[in-house]
């Protein structure tokens, strides 16, 4: 029995400064990813949105890697967001279960689908607290206009909230392919179908779904905090102009009586 554990460690890890340095054998990169062996029936997959997966290393091996790591990342976190999963080997035997997953052998392309799927979990874990934090500021203000009729955020304060939701989405959209499978499945019925399965029990479509409606949803009301913001700049404006054409209509009217 082998074990995936799946840590977020960082905002982000730089992905060509770790490849330049990193020693282990590469067996799989891109702009986001590097998938090492680092020594046999042991693997690390590093992601560019901060993830690091390990398969069969001990706790002790764990730490000395993610020291390894540190220089490359961009604000290196001491508590973690973890999650794990069993793999077991059975022979002619392809299954995914809810704590374990059953592989006919140490294949490392299936080895790379779990650690992959079991870190975007962990991501999407990240998103959903940092979302679900978002949408219950969002309801305080909106709260407050209900009760009061009026905002109680600042034009600046709102301006980077709505810079701090969209940053969010931005980073879910670009780090984040739950509905895109890895170029490996395209062509293998057994490697599609152990995507699938992991995708299914890790729950990640419905997750990212949520995520996604929750943004919407902030989205929204942001739009209409806007809009509300600039009415009433809009009016603060008129009544500026109106009282500055008043001032000029009774200094013409004094200028009149008494000149």
């Amino acid at each position: 029995m082998y074990k995936v554990v799946a840590y977020q460690v960082a905002n982000t890890i730089q992905i060509k400064a770790s490849k330049q340095q990193l020693s282990w054998q590469l067996l799989f990169q891109d702009s986001d990813e590097l998938f090492y062996k680092s020594s046999p029936e042991k693997f690390i997959y590093i992601f560019h949105y901060g993830m690091v997966c390990f398969f069969n290393l001990t706790n002790a091996e764990i730490e000395i890697v993610l020291k390894e790591i540190k220089p490359f990342c961009d604000t290196f976190f001491t508590k973690r967001n973890s999650e794990e999963i069993l793999i077991v080997i059975q022979p002619q035997t392809l299954k995914v279960q809810f704590d374990n997953v059953i592989l006919p052998d140490l294949n490392k392309e299936m080895i790379r689908l779990v650690m992959l799927n079991t870190s975007q979990s962990v991501a999407l874990n990240d998103y959903s607290k940092i979302t679900e934090e978002l949408l219950i500021e969002t309801n305080k203000h909106t709260k407050y206009l209900e009760k009061k009729g009026k905002l109680d955020i600042s034009g600046n304060k709102l301006k980077r909230f709505i810079g701090k939701v969209l940053n969010i989405k931005n980073k879910i959209s670009e780090n984040l392919y739950i509905f895109d499978s890895p170029e490996i499945t395209w062509e293998n019925e057994q490697l599609n179908k152990l995507n699938s399965e992991l995708k299914q029990t890790f729950d990640l479509k419905d997750r990212y779904r949520l995520i996604h409606d929750r943004i919407e949803i902030i989205k929204e009301n942001l739009e209409l905090f806007k809009d509300i913001m600039d009415h009433k700049e809009s009016s603060r404006l008129e009544w500026v102009i109106i009282i500055l054409i008043v001032i000029e209509v009774v200094d013409l009217i004094i200028a009149k009586i008494f000149f």
